[in-house]
């Protein structure tokens, strides 16, 4: 058994389908080149230690045989939840030491936590020798994430895991990557950090009252996630932005949208974006608009104008990987 192994994995950003996608229709999200860094020692005594400083924790230790039990730190809980399922479907003789670093804040909604537990999944398998294969790690993944958050479609996990640009189905039941060409798209933060299984929960009260509704709007919704990913193979932008823009029609109809948002969404398309819409749970977090090279400066200052943060990262980023 090796004793220390480093890996790392992507962020991610929607594409197109969110909110959809945890009703069984299928999105796109693509890998960014913003990473979260694991490194996985393994100790003699059976325990659980862990340093993630981007999320506050600091040497904090437990009992292997206490895991997922009393209070677990928010930082925390991805991590040590993703090694006791590890550890029940294989049991280890050793504790683990575990130290995370990430190139982007938690607060962007780059999906910190999915990255996290697929890190933890993969780093724990190569360090065992089990060499768990990309469907073995996301199921052990998504089941961690559920635990946890209660929802969720696993779409983020599967960007961690295999990155690229992907077509997704919920749970993971299509998971097929999409060859595509490095596309020029322009990423701006909001300030608010959205926190998705609140709105899902919420949506889901929502979707109660008015379920014809609802299953109107996901229906158009995997429509345009259709047109889109074939606009995106195709490499019409122009085209895909018109997807982008309707995609963001159907979102602001269920309410997961923002003023905030919706300024940077239209100041991007004043100043020449093919298409722009939010990424991800909506109400905080980021939106994203795809461009051509030439507007994607102005597109920028544009977002800045309004108050927006433009976060350079690029896309189709390499997915879970071992760091040499």
């Amino acid at each position: 058994m090796k004793n220390q192994i480093t890996v790392s994995a992507p962020g991610k950003l929607m594409l197109f389908g969110e909110h959809a996608v945890v009703y069984n229709r299928p999105c796109i999200v693509t890998a960014v080149d913003q990473r979260l860094k694991l490194q996985l020692t393994t100790i003699e005594a059976p325990y659980f230690e862990l340093d993630a400083p981007d999320v506050g924790i600091d040497g904090y230790k437990k009992k292997i045989f206490d895991l997922g039990k009393g209070d677990i730190p928010k930082g925390a809980k991805f991590t040590e939840i993703a090694l006791k399922n590890f550890i029940k479907e294989y049991p280890q003789k050793s504790g683990f030491k575990f130290k995370t670093i990430s190139d982007f804040k938690s607060t962007f909604g780059f999906g910190s936590s999915s990255a996290s537990t697929v890190c933890a999944i993969k780093a724990l398998s190569e360090i065992s020798n089990l060499n768990l294969s990309n469907k073995e790690i996301f199921d052990l993944s998504y089941k961690t994430v559920l635990e946890i958050a209660g929802v969720g479609s696993g779409f983020d996990i599967a960007a961690a895991i295999y990155g690229g640009t992907i077509y997704f189905l919920t749970g993971g039941k299509a998971i097929k990557p999409l060859h595509l060409k490095n596309f020029s798209l322009v990423v701006g933060y909001s300030g608010t950090k959205a926190d998705t299984p609140t709105i899902v929960k919420q949506l889901q009260e929502k979707i109660k009252k008015k379920p014809e509704f609802y299953t109107h709007i996901f229906n158009e919704i995997e429509k345009v996630v259709m047109l889109g990913k074939n606009a995106l193979v195709d490499e019409n932008y122009k085209k895909a932005g018109d997807f982008m823009n309707l995609n963001q029609t159907h979102l602001f109809k269920i309410g997961v949208s923002s003023k905030k948002l919706d300024d940077m969404i239209n100041a991007a398309r004043d100043a020449g974006a093919f298409g722009a819409k939010l990424s991800g749970a909506g109400v905080g977090d980021c939106m994203i608009a795809l461009t051509s090279p030439s507007k994607k400066s102005a597109i920028e200052n544009a977002i800045k104008k309004v108050g927006g943060q433009v976060l350079k990262v690029e896309v189709n980023a390499e997915g879970v990987r071992i760091e040499k």
